[in-house]
Parts: C-alpha cells; sequence; structure tokens
C-alpha cells in the first residue's frame, strides 16, 4: 500500500491546485523571528489541522515539541523522545528531526552519535527512527540500530514518497572527507588551509518499513569544483572568508511541482553568519540534479541593512489558507546572538520554474 504522509500530500496537492504562486494574502500575522530556540526546525501539518514543530535543541538527549493551530501561537508539548539511555543505539548530538503521519502513526527521523564506534570517531553520525501513536509522543526507537550504516557518519534525513516507494535523503558529514578542487587549491596558495573537507548529499530507496536501503547511495549534490562555476562563491564562503577548512552540502528537503523535483540544501558553515539556502532540480528523484542560476534563494541581509544571518535548514509547509507555501528555516539575528532561532517566510514556484523564498524577514507580515 502506498505511504502517504499528511504534509507531503498537502504541499503536493497545493501544487497540483495550482496554488504555488505567492498569495497577497494569508492572514498570518507572523513576527520573525518566532520566540522559539531551534536549529534545524521542521512543522508537520497532521491530519487533525495542527502543526506540530520539532528541531534542535531545547531538550538534552532528544527531541521537544510545540503545537500550534495558527503557526503564530505556540504551546510547549515537552519532551517528545528520550535519547541516550541504556537501551538505545544513541548517545549524543541530537540533530535534524523530521515528522512523518503515516497510516495512523507518527514516525521521527533523525540524526545522533552512534554507540557503536570502535575506532572512537569523533564525529559517528547516522540516522534513525522512532515511532508513536500519537503526534506528541512519547516516541520510541522503531529498531535497535539506526537504518543503515554507510560506513562515514550522516545526518540530516529527508524522506520523500512516491509510487509505493520510499527515498531517503542525507548528507555525508565533511569528517575525513578532503576534497580537490580549485577552492582547495586557492586556500593553499593563500595560506589558510591546508585541506578542504566536503558534505555532500545523497540519494537511496528504503524499504518501506525504514529497516533498511535498497540498492546503493546516489551522488546528487556537492560544492562545486572549479572557481568560475556559478555556485562557488556562495557556496565556499566559510572556507574564502577564513571561517573554517569545510564546505557543506546539507539539510536537503525534496518536493515536487508537475514533473520537476526541487531539492533545496543549506551551504557553508551552521555556525556562521554565511550558512545560506540554495536549490537544485531534476526529473527524477533520484537525480541527476541541477543546480538553479537564482541561488542563493535564502541568506544574510546584513549587507542590505538587515539584522538576520546564518539562514538555513529549511523546510516546507503550507498557511492555514491550505494554499501558501511557507519556508520554516533558523537564522541569528543581532538581538539573539549565537542562538538559533526560527523564522517563516512565504515562498514561491513561479510560472518559469523559479523558487523564490521571499525572507529573511523581521517585520510582522
Amino acid at each position: 500500500m502506498r505511504l502517504k504522509p499528511t504534509i507531503l500530500l498537502v504541499i503536493v496537492a497545493s501544487f497540483l491546485l495550482g496554488a504555488c504562486q505567492q498569495k497577497k494574502t494569508t492572514g498570518l500575522q507572523i513576527s520573525n523571528p518566532l520566540p522559539v530556540e531551534f536549529g534545524d526546525p521542521y512543522i508537520l501539518k497532521a491530519s487533525d489541522g495542527m502543526y506540530y514543530m520539532i528541531g534542535t535543541g531545547g531538550v538534552r538527549d532528544g527531541f521537544k515539541m510545540l503545537s500550534s493551530t495558527d503557526l503564530m501561537d505556540w504551546k510547549d508539548e515537552g519532551r517528545i523522545y528520550q535519547g541516550n539511555t541504556d537501551s538505545s543505539w544513541n548517545i549524543a548530538n541530537f540533530w535534524a528531526p523530521e515528522l512523518y503521519e503515516i497510516k495512523g502513526k507518527f514516525y521521527l527521523l533523525f540524526s545522533a552519535d552512534w554507540r557503536e564506534n570502535p575506532t572512537n570517531e569523533l564525529e559517528n553520525f547516522r540516522i534513525g527512527v522512532a515511532v508513536a501513536d500519537n503526534p506528541t509522543g512519547p516516541y520510541t526507537d522503531l529498531m535497535d540500530r539506526p537504518i543503515f550504516d554507510p560506513g562515514y557518519p550522516v545526518i540530516d534525513g529527508n524522506l520523500w514518497f512516491e509510487d509505493g516507494k520510499v527515498y531517503l535523503y542525507y548528507s555525508r558529514c565533511c569528517y575525513k572527507n578532503p576534497v580537490e578542487s580549485e577552492v582547495a587549491d586557492w586556500a593553499r596558495e593563500k595560506g589558510m588551509f591546508d585541506e578542504i573537507e566536503e558534505s555532500w548529499v545523497y540519494g537511496v530507496e528504503l524499504q518501506p518499513d525504514f529497516s533498511g536501503i535498497i540498492g546503493e547511495p546516489e551522488l546528487l549534490l556537492r560544492p562545486p569544483l572549479k572557481m568560475d562555476d556559478e555556485q562557488a562563491e556562495w557556496e565556499s564562503r566559510s572556507v574564502t572568508s577564513g571561517e573554517v577548512n569545510r564546505r557543506w552540502t546539507e539539510g536537503s528537503y525534496i518536493i515536487k511541482d508537475k514533473d520537476t523535483y526541487y531539492m533545496m540544501y543549506s551551504a557553508n558553515y551552521f555556525g556562521g553568519k554565511n550558512y545560506a539556502v540554495g536549490y537544485a532540480t531534476s526529473k527524477s528523484p533520484l537525480g541527476p540534479f541541477e543546480k538553479a542560476d537564482n541561488n542563493p534563494v535564502l541568506q544574510k541581509n546584513v549587507e542590505q541593512g538587515g539584522v538576520v544571518t546564518g539562514t538555513g535548514h529549511n523546510m516546507i509547509t503550507v498557511a492555514p489558507d491550505g494554499e501558501t507555501m511557507l519556508c520554516v528555516y533558523h537564522g541569528r539575528t543581532s538581538k539573539t546572538g549565537d542562538e538559533r532561532v526560527v523564522f517563516i517566510d512565504p515562498m514561491e514556484i513561479t510560472d518559469d520554474g523559479k523558487l523564490i523564498v521571499h525572507g529573511p524577514t523581521t517585520k510582522q507580515e
């Protein structure tokens, strides 16, 4: 039987109805940033009509949740998942949760450090799944292990359901993945860094019960090799600014409009000011994907007189009107300092297929 998570069906239905065009008025009065200290925010609009927000942070060794009827007023639902127990496969660094409603149950997809670490790797992240009968939990691990072990650390799982198949997208971490490129050559010549590590986005088909993968992962997105690539400037800012010797491609989120798949992704250091969002398109869920010429579609605005930096790790939900697409992401402001907080801004896909985010904003909409 085909799996039908509510949030994905709502988004796809909105596209098919031609509702992907930006609404002038949504009835929302969201004042960014929200008073929610989450990184990597994710919002499920469930079949009960409620919005459920989860993210990185808020509790130790697990995840907490907030709920809302209108995306403006949020209720703290407390902890929904407890990790780092004697029986859990995970021990630390609980990151990037996502929530799916499937046939009356709720599935929590997340990244964490795997307890099994015989070589004492500093980054030993894997992706696991927990399940609950209610959106507010409590969630318990579906298995006593991660979904699968690719042999390298992975984070930022995202799922796509289509024609009875389930696809998992994830980011291979930068850890121990040095890559030769013109940017790496440039950094060595400048005496900045000896090597540049990179993270890449992969996709693979999943077993419908999440017990493992089908086939081998496909490399879908990576940073540009050449400095004259039109994506190189914005995707390399963490390196070229001297911030860190890593280039990220992470936080992927996939949707479909008509016959085109849109994969949004984040580049640069998540803890820095240059974190930003772009997208790529494909005619197949497993690529090949082509990066868009209007990237980045979400980035810091301090050079334009704004106060927002570090915008990234986004997802997409729909407004209470059932039509307007909304980009949910984290960022920082001059007031919040290093703390990541949640933003929600309208977005659209234009008639000519361009994805546009109308943000970041910090005024009442």
